[in-house]
């Protein structure tokens, strides 16, 4: 049987049972690869609940630096006798199947093209170990001793992680090791090692960091000035809450003075009864003259609806920070996808638009979290970062974070009291400078000028109610004019162009970004070229509907299953919707370079083909 052979280009898979302690052992196998100088890109697939159910953790290895999902499995680490069948269906063929062989299983078990390694660890760890749950923790730590040498890892490195992880824990550190060296040492004596599959040290990480998404995007919000998070918890974005708070504990704490004084914290984190209340909250935050932002996903924005109209109608900053989920209702919600794009670029009833930002990665989590309090105070109204799953709560690459200390916050057309006090008009709702934001003031600026009546209501240009139909058509058109404003504000779409000249081109967005720069090349290796462009933010740059026009069929690769970027180029844009070929990946796992390339392909060779979706397209 001919196996794979690969040094630093594959892609392993942990099967294991949800609370059986396995995640930290998967992790330290990703970074102890990492610290060997060799990208990784590790994804944690989980389910809804405490412990009992499948979960998955999946690491790409890949020198090159592709960092999205490839498809396919080239070595699977198959703890979950429940999955067995389907995770043996995931191995290519050539590849490698590891397993707890204590308990034997006939040969229909296995695949005769899939080289098996059964190593007894049951066995071993309950000849060593007498205690239940020590038995099941340090079966995890014992495989990645096993996998260390089959895949010529090495060992030190592991070592040296695990001496961090247990630091001053000396009973927990040697237990550790020795589980780690129980399974080493039976491949040095049983099995031919390394398999066909390598790790290499090599110098390809440079001065990359290795971060979540929600962790950065909570950064950003420190750095960007928010003093004020009101939240709920929910999957996935709980953990961005946390990390705010946690940052919060170390940058804005100001200590006391005196022997009895205590610190002074300097921010206000407030877990609310429930997703209304804390956008109420930062709504109220924000009217204050506070920053102040949520973080949720799509149950918590579809809870929020009525709040987020009211702060776009009385023009009010809030930043929301969406971490997106399966839906629709509590659909998958440790699954990944792209769907709530049009849930939020028009939020509430009646007309809104709503400007939605679109990172790609922990990098831009952290600029465009920081970006959007910014924004949310020039613009005076929601701003929402489109975070998903698959960057929020997975560790990825990325270049290190940046921060100019003489950059100052842009708090927008605030009229002070100075301005007040010489007798300037102010008009709350008023356009004075033709780009749809009025002035606002300050609670308290001054004592007798620049007060208003903040309505949900229609009014005229100085906040009084008037439901005369001429001033309610003032302030939409003047809301409309200040969204179009904010095309030049927001982060503009990266245009990458092909090698050759071609009437293809394809738009995508956030999370897709990595997978699709690497199908880009797969293309391009079979001689099929087209231009890309990614979209960072709504509303669009007037480029984009210039990228449609210049190509005959444009595909919009998304993870969704109603194509709700596309629909929002339509609306947006006006275009031909047949110039506009849907690329649909939404079975909640991050969407492959394989599953993009195969289906731009398959169109490419036969462009009646209408759209590409889950099951039309083999993909893992």
């Amino acid at each position: 049987m001919k196996t794979i052979a690969a040094t630093n280009d594959f892609v392993i898979k942990f099967a294991n049972v949800n609370g059986s302690g396995s995640a930290s052992a998967n992790e330290l196998f990703a970074k102890a690869i990492l610290r060997m100088g060799v990208p990784v890109s590790p994804r944690n697939i989980f389910p809804s609940n405490i412990q009992g159910l499948p979960t998955w953790y999946e690491v790409r290895v890949n020198e090159n630096g592709w960092l999205g999902r490839r498809g396919g499995v080239d070595l699977m680490v198959a703890m979950n006798p429940q999955t067995w069948d389907a995770d043996l269906k995931e191995i290519e063929p050539g590849g490698y199947l590891f397993y707890d062989s204590t308990r034997p299983l006939p040969k229909s078990k296995f695949r005769d093209d899939v080289q098996v390694i059964g190593v007894p660890l049951t066995e071993i760890c309950n000849h060593t170990w007498s205690d239940p749950r020590q038995r099941q923790l340090f079966k995890n730590i014992m495989y990645v001793g096993a996998l260390s040498l089959l895949l010529d890892i090495d060992i030190a490195v592991i070592e040296q992680l695990i001496g961090e992880q247990y630091k001053g824990k000396e009973k927990l550190l040697d237990a550790n090791k020795q589980a780690l060296h129980l399974g080493r040492d039976y491949v040095q004596s049983r099995l031919a090692h390394p398999l066909g599959l390598r790790v290499r040290r090599a110098d390809a990480v440079g001065d990359r960091i290795f971060v979540d998404g929600n962790s950065a995007a909570a950064l950003g919000c420190v750095y960007g000035g928010a003093t004020v998070c009101a939240w709920y918890p929910i999957t996935p974005s709980s953990s961005l809450a946390e990390a705010f708070q946690k940052y919060c504990m170390k940058y804005r704490v100001e200590p006391g003075t005196g022997p009895n004084e205590h610190a002074a914290n300097k921010f206000a984190v407030v877990q609310a009864e429930d997703e209304i209340a804390s956008i109420g909250m930062v709504v109220g935050a924000g009217w204050n003259g506070a920053r102040a932002f949520t973080t949720t996903a799509g149950p918590g924005i579809s809870l929020m609806t009525e709040f987020i109209g009211l702060a776009y109608f009385a023009e009010i900053p809030a930043t929301i920070i969406n971490v997106q989920r399966g839906g629709p209702s509590t659909g998958m919600p440790t699954r990944t996808q792209q769907s709530d794009l049009i849930a939020c670029a028009y939020a509430s009833h009646g007309d809104t638009k709503h400007v939605l930002l679109f990172p790609e990665d922990p990098h831009e989590c952290f600029e465009f979290a920081a970006q959007a309090l910014d924004l949310a105070d020039r613009l005076q109204t929601p701003i929402f970062v489109m975070s998903d799953l698959d960057i929020g709560m997975n560790q990825r690459l990325c270049a290190p974070f940046t921060w100019d200390d003489t950059r100052q916050y842009d708090r927008g057309k605030v009229m002070s009291a100075i301005e007040l006090e010489a007798g300037k008009d102010f008009g709350r709702y008023k356009d004075v400078d033709g780009d749809g934001i009025p002035y606002r003031t300050y609670p308290g600026a001054h004592p007798s000028r620049g007060a208003y009546f903040t309505r949900g209501t229609s009014r005229d240009p100085y906040a009084r109610y008037s439901e005369r139909g001429s001033d309610y058509v003032y302030n939409m058109q003047r809301l409309l004019t200040k969204f179009d404003s904010a095309k030049a504000m927001v982060p503009q779409p990266l245009l990458r162009e092909a090698k050759h000249k071609t009437r293809y081109g394809a738009i995508h967005f956030g999370s897709t970004g990595p997978a699709m720069d690497e199908a880009i090349t797969v293309l391009e290796a079979s001689g099929m070229h087209l231009d890309t462009l990614r979209i960072r933010a709504f509303p669009f740059a007037d480029s984009v509907a210039g990228f449609v026009a210049a190509h005959e069929r444009v595909f919009v690769v998304e993870q969704n299953r109603d194509s709700q970027l596309r629909s929002m180029l339509v609306n947006e844009f006006g275009i031909d919707p047949a110039r506009l070929v849907p690329i649909l990946h939404y079975d909640g796992t991050p969407i492959t370079a394989r599953f993009i390339a195969g289906a731009i392909g398959a169109h490419m060779r036969a462009p009646h083909v209408e759209s590409i979706q889950p099951g039309k397209v083999a993909h893992a």
